[in-house]
């Protein structure tokens, strides 16, 4: 499983902007049930492991991997449709998933840095102007 460093490269934004555009005036209330849902299934995801039960992580990961890929968040999709077919394995094979655990630990951050990007991209009072902009001109009206 390749590892995924917070950045931009967390959203495909063609496709966040086509899921908004296709979701309309449902968008925000889409987006605020993927925060809370997906909440719950990175918690459930976290719980199954710690409690070594592969059939506990196949239904929240699968949950994730689709609702994250619908608003282009391709590497966390990918984390957990990762989770998901693994998980699956070890239930067929009847054995506990320990293998998982790294790819574990990294869903809570991915998660979460893909919902900072998410914030940034829509909400209104978030300044969107790189760093360089916001810095005050000290010599202004000095002459």
């Amino acid at each position: 499983m390749p590892e995924f460093e917070p950045s931009e490269e967390l959203v495909e934004w063609a496709a966040f902007e086509s899921a908004r555009e296709e979701l309309g005036a449902g968008f925000a209330r889409i987006l605020m049930y993927f925060r809370e849902d997906g909440a719950k299934s990175v918690e459930a995801i976290e719980t199954a492991m710690r409690e070594g039960s592969a059939g506990g992580l196949v239904v929240p990961a699968h949950t994730l991997k689709g609702e994250a890929l619908q608003f282009g968040a391709g590497p966390l999709g990918e984390l957990a449709e990762h989770i998901e077919l693994t998980a699956r394995h070890y239930l067929e094979m009847q054995e506990t998933p320990d293998e998982l655990v790294p790819e574990v630990a990294k869903l809570r951050p991915v998660f979460e840095a893909t919902l900072d990007l998410f914030e940034k991209a829509t909400n209104p009072l978030v300044q969107r102007r790189p760093a360089e902009d916001n810095v005050v001109n000290r010599s202004f009206g000095r002459g």
